[in-house]
């Protein structure tokens, strides 16, 4: 089957993704492997098809009243904001979400910059996300990497042309400021 085949609208992506879909999409950086955060069988589903275990995936959300809705801790959140929106993920606390967190409390989080995917996020609500890949092996950078990574393990796919943007930048707040974990699109 060939990919245009495969691939649908963003608006049909929300709506499958309000269902409990896990499909792949591109992000502001990545294409990535994405679910419903606050979607407990659907983020479950999301980690087998990543085989992750204690290595919980990145939350991004169209704004920081959408994390704190989940129970980030609202003084992280104060340390970082100023940030956002932009390709920086914070590590923060996030209380009573551990099937998200996969037990580990915290979880790289970022607002993102790109309109498009705001204005989706903003439908949807936060999601959990991970670069569409399988361990030790590269990005997808299109839809039909994509494609050969997850095939019909996923339930939709929407196509967004070539995406080649260096990854997120990571930091964790720290008592003297921030604690940079990655280096990427971002320069601090």
């Amino acid at each position: 089957m060939r990919h245009e085949e495969l691939s649908i609208s963003q608006d049909a992506a929300i709506a499958l993704l309000q269902s409990g879909a896990v499909g792949i999409l591109p992000t502001d950086t990545v294409y990535g492997l994405v679910t419903l955060a606050t979607n407990e069988t659907a983020v479950e589903r999301f980690y087998a098809l990543k085989s992750r275990e204690q290595k919980p995936g990145t939350l991004i959300a169209a704004n920081t009243n959408q994390l704190l809705a989940l129970g980030v801790a609202a003084d992280e959140i104060e340390k970082v904001r100023h940030y956002w929106p932009n390709p920086l993920s914070a590590v923060l606390t996030i209380r009573g979400q551990d099937y998200l967190t996969q037990g580990v409390g915290t979880l790289a989080m970022r607002v993102v910059a790109d309109e498009k995917i705001r204005q989706l996020l903003k439908k949807t609500g936060p999601l959990i996300t991970s670069s569409a890949n399988q361990p030790g092996e590269p990005p997808a950078t299109t839809i039909q990497e994509a494609i050969a990574y997850f095939g019909d393990s996923v339930d939709f796919y929407v196509d967004g042309g070539t995406v080649v943007a260096e990854p997120s930048t990571i930091i964790r707040p720290t008592a003297t400021g921030v604690e940079i974990l990655r280096q990427g699109s971002v320069t601090l």
